[in-house]
């Protein structure tokens, strides 16, 4: 279904022939994860919650990919925290953002930003770097769905904390970000706002799993996740 969802979605140019290749290579990592979230997804999904709650401008980046595999969720965690939604392309035209937009408008979101660029992240040079002032420029928590590696950098060079959803913990983004959820999309942000509505007021809650996170270190506890699903695969004569 997920798959003939991104296929339309590429007819109706909201979705490039590229992105179906992002796509395919994630599936090969949730494959390799058991298909569902792990220990170490939900541990950084629960800091992303943690990190939400207490931003000060909080956005949800959203790409052609992310907006055809679950538009409605990711316009639900945006309105769970509250946040903003700044729709952001890397194979950027007038038409393609304002179909991506539209449709996001259509599935309920309001005040969509992106459909007038008045700033630049520093250090990238192609049009991923267009944003605005109101949304990602001034934005301190980022949620960068599907991000390419280049911009989770910049953005992480311009000190904001980047929450990456990625299904490949070995990825670029996922190396840069500040979180690094690998996880499935959709399960990743029902996760989220789940642990959204558990922590909201619990300020000394929020405090200890930010103090206790540590990226580098579930990031790591991905990957051996991964090598365990394989090896009890093996062990249980599989092929």
């Amino acid at each position: 279904m997920t798959r003939e969802r991104l296929a339309e979605m590429v007819q109706r140019g909201l979705v490039t022939p590229t992105g179906l290749i992002s796509h395919g290579r994630g599936e090969a990592y949730d494959y390799l994860m058991g298909e569902c979230s792990n220990d170490p997804a939900l541990n950084a999904e629960r800091a992303a919650a943690a990190h939400l709650l207490k931003a000060r401008n909080p956005v949800v980046c959203i790409n052609g990919n992310a907006a055809a595999l679950d538009a409605p969720n990711l316009i639900a965690l945006a309105k769970a925290v509250p946040a903003k939604v700044e729709v952001n392309l890397f194979h950027r035209t007038p038409e393609r953002m304002e179909g991506i937009i539209s449709y996001l408008e259509s599935e309920g979101a309001e005040e969509v930003l992106g459909r007038e660029p008045d700033r630049r992240i520093p250090g990238l040079n192609h049009d991923r770097a267009l944003c605005t002032d109101e949304g990602i420029f001034s934005s301190d928590v980022i949620l960068v769905p599907i991000e390419d590696g280049d911009r989770a950098e910049a953005l992480v060079s311009m000190g904001k904390v980047v929450i990456s959803i990625d299904l490949n913990p070995l990825s670029r983004t996922s190396r840069k970000a500040t979180v690094s959820i690998s996880d499935e999309m959709t399960r990743a942000l029902e996760n989220i706002m789940r642990f959204i509505e558990e922590l909201r007021g619990d300020e000394e809650a929020i405090l200890k799993i930010l103090d206790g996170y540590s990226n580098t270190e579930n990031r790591r506890n991905s990957i051996e996740a991964i090598c365990d699903s394989l090896m009890a695969e093996f062990d249980e004569g599989g092929s």
